[in-house]
């Protein structure tokens, strides 16, 4: 992760948790702009722009109105004039480093499995460079153009399963739920060397006199019987969970094909 750590694990931001009108106006640019006061030297964009990298460094704990305003060399009463406060900001950064930059003929070969295969990767990927997300509670998503983008380009992308719509939305819960649990322990075992000073080597080096007692005793003779690579980093995980689901779907869709 190369934008810093910070604690995943501390008390959840909620989407949707301020004036969802106001959310949904900002996003989609339906509302009345600001017309009083001098020329604005900010904009909306920069400001939401500002909050991502604050969030990238630091954890969406350290973004607050009076740090933007210092970041920004501006007055904090300023931005108010942009936006409400943190909770509608919250819902524009979401939306913002959850819009699509690839055009959807980019996602794989143009198979279903591909495509979410593709999918699951990128959000991996998106997660390492935003980890401040996995802070954040969006069960009740504000639905702004970036997201609802990337959902029609998926959507269009898994329409081809021929599973009912609810079961295809399922599959992006799914797969999310799957990634983000990834993303979610691999950012724990960096922030914990990072918080502890002791490599994940040193880490498990420490543990292996006592260990190696226990597996002599007799007591786990499984996992006394593992072989010396099980527990090996060169392993990938991630790709073989991933490709374990695809084969599952691939499986109900074969199903479907014979209705």
């Amino acid at each position: 992760m190369t934008s810093g750590t910070q604690g995943t694990n501390s008390s959840a931001e909620t989407s949707g948790s301020g004036d969802i009108r106001r959310s949904m106006e900002l996003l989609w640019g339906t509302g009345a702009r600001p017309s009083r006061g001098p020329k604005p030297t900010l904009s909306l964009d920069r400001i939401v722009e500002a909050a991502v990298e604050v969030a990238d460094a630091e954890g969406i704990g350290a973004v607050s109105m009076r740090r933007l305003a210092t970041d920004l060399g501006t007055g904090t009463m300023s931005l108010y004039r942009y936006v409400p406060g943190k909770a509608e900001l919250l819902d524009l950064m979401l939306d913002r480093v959850q819009t699509p930059h690839e055009d959807p003929a980019a996602l794989g070969d143009g198979t279903w499995r591909d495509a979410v295969a593709t999918m699951a990767r990128e959000t991996l990927a998106l997660y390492r460079r935003h980890p401040w997300l996995l802070q954040v509670n969006q069960a009740r998503p504000v639905l702004g153009p970036g997201a609802l983008s990337a959902m029609e380009k998926m959507m269009a992308l898994i329409k081809p399963m021929g599973l009912a719509d609810p079961e295809l939305l399922s599959v992006l819960i799914m797969v999310d739920g799957y990634v983000s649990g990834v993303a979610r322990t691999r950012i724990y075992e960096e922030e914990a060397e990072t918080t502890s000073g002791m490599t994940d080597a040193a880490f498990w080096a420490a543990q292996s006199p006592t260990l190696e007692a226990a597996m002599a005793s007799g007591h786990y003779p499984v996992m006394a019987s593992l072989s010396e690579d099980t527990f090996a980093s060169g392993f990938d995980h991630f790709e073989f969970g991933l490709q374990r689901i695809l084969d599952g779907l691939d499986v109900l869709v074969a199903a479907r094909a014979k209705r």
